[in-house]
């Protein structure tokens, strides 16, 4: 552990060792047979997003029609990438994102002979000091230390970009202490002064609204059907209590909270009675009614926009992923931090990248008026939790739901942080960790494709 003396120093310096620039990515045409144009060819928002989608993106990214049509493509592209480009790097993978108003895409390593292999896949390549995994253990010190947080100090993330664990504040000196407590590596943490306070989006919705009970409206965030059930959809789990009774926007019975977690996470599924029917489409408002496809992860630096009851449609970038936020009731771990304006009334509401699911609304800061910061929670680990599988364009799951079942066994368990790269052996199979993470009880391997890859 560093002394008191050397922590400033160390967590200043964090910025100036992070980036250096390694190979550029060649022209477009050198690269029909990478596996980055091989992605792109496949995007399937590559088709033809809906003119309300792209008016959104230009209005509020600040970018041509044109562009805005263009980021679509390398997005999902990057994102598909994304998983073969941390297996090509293995321990040296430092994270992918997108950057300008084209999103072109970046890899970082923190091995400068696998540089090459990064341009050579079709994608912009960086090497850097720290590796992903790294910085996920990092975040993890912090996460493990919550609970001795200064309130000063609401919210701390993984930022690939900056190679850095960044944790903002309105008393650094505070949260710097906090983090020198924490046994967290000081050097890989850069505090900023923020004046950010996080309130949860009470009276909410996710595309279109509900209610609880008497009277609390959220957000509907995704449509989901389950083996057995009527179906149903996911919310914030600070909306409504296990148990908990809903309405639809028209007064009308619904549905009952099924399951439902906050804090530690926030995110909750309805099931709904027989008057409704899940749909795989978000209300858009001024987009229209927008198509859900999937729910493929988009990386830092990609467009995803927001749908909610009372600032209805609006979009913007992702920050980080992976990060830790803390509102008045409690910390939540491995939400998404985006610059995509939200108020209350939104929480709960649906986040998507395309036509890719990405989570629903959690809470944030700021407002439609002078902009803000918005948390959602990622959808996958809402569907993974409790087994429910995503309803896809056309009013349904494309197939019959399945949900994969659990058999004991192996060397994978609970509670245990695996690194990126890790191998496990599960139900008799082997699998490759994706992404550095604490399991937990419904993470097994075979039901979190985005953690664990079956080799």
């Amino acid at each position: 552990m560093l002394p008191r003396k050397t922590l400033t120093a160390g967590i200043a310096l964090a910025v100036t060792l992070i980036t250096v620039p390694a190979v550029a990515r060649a022209a477009n045409g050198a690269h029909d047979d990478t596996l980055y144009e091989a992605a792109r060819a496949s995007a399937s928002v590559a088709a033809d997003p809906p003119p309300g989608l792209v008016d959104a993106l230009a209005r509020d990214l600040g970018v041509t029609g044109e562009q805005a049509e263009t980021r679509l493509v390398n997005e999902a592209a990057a994102a598909g990438v994304e998983p073969r480009l941390r297996a090509l790097l293995g321990t040296s993978y430092a994270g992918t994102w997108v950057t300008g108003p084209t999103s072109t895409p970046v890899a970082a390593t923190t091995d400068p002979s696998k540089a090459q292999a990064i341009t050579a896949a079709g994608v912009e390549a960086r090497v850097v000091t720290r590796s992903l995994d790294h910085l996920d253990q990092v975040k993890a010190a912090l996460d493990q230390a919550s609970d001795k947080a200064p309130k000063t100090a609401p919210i701390w993330y993984a930022d690939v970009v900056g190679n850095t664990v960044v944790v903002l504040t309105s008393t650094p000196a505070k949260a710097a202490a906090w983090v020198l407590a924490s046994g967290a590596d000081v050097s890989a943490v850069r505090v900023v002064r923020s004046d950010e306070r996080p309130r949860l989006y009470y009276d909410v919705r996710g595309g279109d609204a509900y209610y609880i009970g008497s009277g609390t409206r959220c957000s509907v965030g995704f449509s989901v059907t389950r083996a057995g059930s009527q179906g149903g959809f996911v919310s914030a789990g600070h909306c409504g209590t296990t148990g908990a009774t809903t309405s639809g926007s028209n007064r009308i019975a619904q549905g009952t909270f099924r399951g439902s977690s906050f804090p530690g996470n926030d995110y909750s599924w309805v099931e709904v009675n027989s008057q409704w029917t899940p749909a795989g489409v978000v209300n858009g408002y001024s987009a229209g009614i927008l198509p859900v496809r999937g729910s493929t992860v988009a990386q830092p630096g990609s467009s995803v926009c927001r749908s909610g009851s009372t600032t209805q449609w609006h979009c913007g970038s992702i920050q980080q992923l992976n990060t830790s936020v803390t509102y008045q009731q409690g910390t939540v771990s491995g939400v998404t931090r985006t610059n995509v304006c939200a108020e209350p009334g939104d929480s709960g509401g649906s986040f998507i990248s395309g036509d890719q699911a990405q989570g629903v609304t959690s809470g944030g800061s700021g407002n439609c008026g002078s902009g803000g910061t918005t948390y959602f929670q990622p959808v996958n680990e809402i569907l993974s939790t409790y087994g429910l599988t995503l309803a896809a364009q056309g009013g349904g799951p494309t197939g019959s739901p399945t949900v994969t079942p659990t058999v004991p066994g192996g060397t994978w368990a609970a509670n245990t942080a695996y690194a990126t790269g890790a191998t496990v052996t599960y139900g008799g199979a082997a699998y490759r960790c994706l992404q550095g993470h604490t399991s937990q009880v419904g993470w097994e391997p075979p039901n979190v494709p985005a953690l664990w890859q079956r080799v």
